[in-house]
């Protein structure tokens, strides 16, 4: 195969026309043709190398990766740095081996790392366990690529003997450890970074991202479906462009469709920001960061490039892998394969009263702690962040006649349930937060990091009892109901059934993002509360991180509130 193009040289950053021949596989020679004036032999178009994601949950997409693949592809994505802690929180090894077996049936670069830390914390309940044996035994096969992100910071500042043994086994092998410690700061984060952890995508200001840089950790610039760090991060890039990169972490279906990391090259360039500057942290980086086997465009590499319409809005033509053609005008030419599901789901059918949550068992029974607890805690939502703050709200506000704590829809405050999905026995933990902005009814999902477990948000016991029982009778997934008509009305009930593992579909790519686009839709359409200051543009992705405890501040796990910051219970709300 022979192409003749305007070869984009990133290491060189020049740009020359240039005649690219592809014999099995690779880029067999790479010869300079002379500039031509005559329009009629003129090369219009750009060839590149491709698109490298650079810290991701495939299974955020929702998507198996054999099926995530033929959307990411269409957008110039040829290689991704994918973090199977999602299935391995509910699987396990199994879920790791699923994810690694699924991704090499089709012509795509994934590489996996080794989840570090499941579960995330021991204040949650997860399907499985990955220990220190397990880390040595993944960190010893050539296609795992790295250790997953350390999201238990306050171990690594305490050097626990465990969390040090899965960074050495990764040092062993010579392979790095990625990070995650958002907002560590000063003699701590250089303290995170010297026990070897190498890079971090959780930074949410620039003066975070340039302290761990100036402490030798490299900076992944994250725009995902829920957390967006983009306009926080992006003006460092010019000055530090050799130690960034680009990542979106979590992407959700709807959103993959629309673009991927061609939609943030597009934006840096749009702001002036040199060119090659941007390629580099986009397609080079993550190739020598992590070790990938990823063509950089150079003779004897395999031919893994993408061709554009032109370099300011980097319409991607055609993409390629291995010198497959896989993706050309948007059309994906990677096929379909056979994956069965495997998953792990053990709660029964809840009822109202189980979501009931009494004042005296935050305050207790006596009149002195009555007289003194006067306000509890209550969670609050950010737009576009995993981080949440902690207001408080006098209890009074939540009380109804009978002493139950409830709702309040003059104060935008809204009850929270998480559901241990593992056993049928287990209490459900409560708690209440704000900027949902729900009117009517309840949204409920088994896509709640890290655990899995299933997170609702709703107006009533009722509708939390309806919301949670959809996700229940799929076995996984994410629901919406109104409050009315019984469960099979779908037009005041619905639900995207994710039947492996409970968060990810088997379904083509497209028809997911439609799916899951209907139902984010349909929930909108409760969220109406006018006493809703601070609206959320992705309530299901948020939704999905007001589990995860490794985030600040308050979050809720099936065990009870928890004060990310002081990393304990809040006292009256465990389970």
């Amino acid at each position: 195969m022979i192409i003749r193009t305007n070869l984009v040289n990133i290491a060189e950053k020049i740009i020359l026309p240039a005649q690219l021949t592809i014999k099995k596989g690779k880029i067999h020679s790479i010869e300079k043709l002379e500039a031509t004036k005559d329009s009629n032999n003129e090369i219009k178009n750009y060839t590149l190398c491709g698109f490298i994601d650079s810290h991701i949950h495939i299974e955020s997409s929702m998507l198996v990766p054999s099926k995530f693949a033929q959307k990411a592809v269409v957008h110039g994505t040829v290689a991704t740095v994918s973090d199977p802690h999602e299935i391995a929180n509910v699987m396990g090894m199994e879920g790791v081996e699923f994810m690694v077996n699924d991704g090499n049936k089709v012509p795509f670069n994934f590489f996996f790392g080794a989840p570090s830390c499941v579960p995330a914390t021991s204040f949650e309940t997860a399907g499985a366990t990955i220990s220190v044996e397990d880390i040595e035994k993944l960190m010893s096969q050539p296609h795992i690529k790295y250790l997953s992100e350390m999201m238990n910071y306050p171990a690594v500042l305490a050097r626990d003997s465990e969390v040090m043994a899965k960074i050495a086994a990764a040092q062993k092998y010579g392979k790095p450890t990625d990070g995650h410690a958002p907002g560590l700061r000063g003699e701590d984060a250089k303290n995170y970074i010297e026990a070897g952890i190498s890079t971090d995508h959780e930074c949410f200001t620039a003066e975070e991202a340039l302290d761990k840089l100036n402490y030798g950790m490299k900076i992944i610039i994250r725009e995902g479906s829920a957390a967006k760090n983009f306009d926080a991060l992006i003006d460092l890039l010019p000055e530090h462009y050799e130690n960034m990169m680009f990542c979106s972490d979590d992407k959700h279906p709807d959103d993959l469709i629309e673009g991927h990391i061609n939609l943030l090259v597009k934006r840096a360039i749009k702001l002036g920001i040199d060119k090659f500057k941007v390629l580099q942290a986009a397609c080079i980086n993550p190739i020598e960061h992590y070790n990938l086997e990823v063509g950089q465009l150079r003779e004897g590499d395999k031919a893994d490039f993408i061709i554009v319409k032109d370099l300011e809005n980097f319409e991607v033509l055609e993409t390629y892998i291995n010198g497959e053609k896989v993706a050309k005008n948007g059309k994906s030419f990677i096929k379909d394969v056979e994956t069965k599901a495997i998953n792990q789901f053990n709660v029964e059918p809840k009822k109202a009263s189980d979501f009931k949550i009494k004042r005296n068992k935050v305050v207790g029974n006596s009149k002195e702690n009555n007289d003194k607890i006067t306000q509890i805690p209550v969670i609050e939502a950010l737009d576009g962040q995993l981080i949440t703050n902690p207001v408080f709200v006098e209890i009074d506000d939540l009380t109804n006649k009978n002493g139950n704590l409830v709702s309040n829809l003059e104060k935008d405050i809204l009850k929270m349930a998480v559901v241990n999905r593992y056993t049928s026995d287990a209490p459900i933990a409560i708690a209440f937060i704000k900027n949902f902005g729900l009117e009517r009814g309840a949204i409920a999902s088994c896509v709640a990091h890290d655990s899995h477990n299933i997170v609702a948000v709703g107006v009533t016991d009722e509708d939390l009892m309806n919301a949670v029982n959809l996700v229940i009778r799929e076995k996984g997934g994410v629901s919406a109901t109104s409050g009315k008509g019984n469960l099979d009305n779908r037009n005041e009930n619905q639900v995207l059934p994710l039947p492996v593992a409970g968060i990810m579909s088997l379904e083509d790519g497209e028809l997911v993002g439609k799916k899951y686009a209907q139902i984010d839709k349909f929930a909108k359409t409760l969220m109406t509360n006018p006493k809703t200051s601070k609206k959320l543009h992705t309530p299901f992705m948020t939704l999905s991180f007001m589990a995860l405890l490794v985030i600040p501040s308050l979050k809720l796990s099936d065990k009870g509130l928890f004060d990310g910051t002081k990393f304990e219970f809040v006292k009256g709300w465990e389970v």
